[in-house]
C-alpha cells in the first residue's frame, strides 16, 4: 500500500476521506486544509493523503516525479496512460479496503483529489463496486472518458460528485473541466459544479464549499 499522511479525527473514527494530490506534489500538500474545512468533530472524519509513486513524466521531458500516471501530451483527445491510470485506481481500491478493514463502510468514504489526483478520484470512484459517500475532483478532468459507460459501477450512479475549477487555470483549462462535467451530467450523474476566479489552486471560498459538501455527504449517509 502507498505511504500516506494521515490526519486522525479528534472524536471516534466514523468516516474517511482519501485525498489525492496533484502532479509533482505529495501527500502533505493538502494537510493544512483540514482545519479550514471546519468539520464538526462529531463527524469523526479521518483524512488519508497518499504519496503517488515516483515515475518519469513524458510531458516534463521524462523527469521523474510523484505522479499518478504518465502525461504523454496536452491533447486530451490524444493517447492516455491507460496502464498508469488503472494502476492508480488499484492503489485507491487498496486504500478504500484499508478503511473498510478499520470498520468504515464504503458509504462513509469519500474519494477526492486535485488536478491529476482529481482525475484518478473520478476514474476510481465511479468504478468502485460499492456505494461511496461522494467523489470530488478539483481543477481536473475525466480521464479515459470514452470507457466510463462500459466500466462504471451502478453502485455509484447516484453518488454525488463535487467538481470545482479556476476560471483562469493555465494548466488544466476550465473548458476541460466543463466538458467533463457535461459528459458526467449527460451520463446521468449528479454534479455540483463550482467555478472560482483563480488559477490552478484552491481558494478560501472553495474550501468552505468543500467543507459544507463533505458534511452533507456524511450526514446523508449517517442512517444508511
Amino acid at each position: 500500500m502507498l505511504e500516506t499522511v494521515v490526519v486522525e479525527p479528534s472524536d471516534a473514527h466514523k468516516a474517511s476521506v482519501i485525498w489525492l494530490h496533484g502532479l509533482g506534489a505529495d501527500g502533505n500538500d493538502f494537510v493544512p486544509i483540514v482545519p479550514e474545512l471546519q468539520l464538526a468533530d462529531t463527524l469523526g472524519v479521518r483524512f488519508i493523503f497518499p504519496h503517488a509513486p515516483v515515475r518519469p513524466v513524458t510531458l516534463n521531458n521524462g523527469m521523474a516525479m510523484r505522479a499518478w500516471y504518465d502525461i504523454i501530451g496536452l491533447d486530451r483527445n490524444g493517447p492516455e496512460d491507460d496502464a498508469g491510470i488503472n494502476a492508480s485506481r488499484d492503489e485507491v481500491e487498496t486504500l478504500i479496503q484499508a478503511e473498510k478493514d478499520k470498520g468504515i463502510p464504503a458509504n462513509k468514504i469519500i474519494v477526492a483529489g486535485f488536478s491529476q489526483g482529481g482525475a484518478i478520484a473520478l476514474h476510481a470512484g465511479l468504478r468502485h463496486t460499492e456505494t461511496l459517500a461522494g467523489v470530488m475532483g478539483l481543477s481536473t478532468y475525466l480521464p479515459l472518458r470514452d470507457r466510463l459507460a462500459g466500466e462504471a459501477s451502478a453502485a455509484n450512479k447516484d453518488t454525488g460528485i463535487f467538481m470545482a475549477h479556476g476560471s483562469m487555470d493555465p494548466m488544466v483549462p476550465p473548458q476541460l473541466g466543463e466538458l467533463s462535467r457535461d459528459a458526467l451530467q449527460a451520463a446521468g450523474y449528479s454534479v455540483a459544479w463550482h467555478s472560482y476566479p483563480m488559477q490552478h489552486q484552491v481558494c478560501l471560498e472553495e474550501i468552505r464549499e468543500i467543507g459544507s459538501w463533505l458534511t452533507q455527504c456524511f450526514d446523508q449517509s449517517a442512517g444508511a
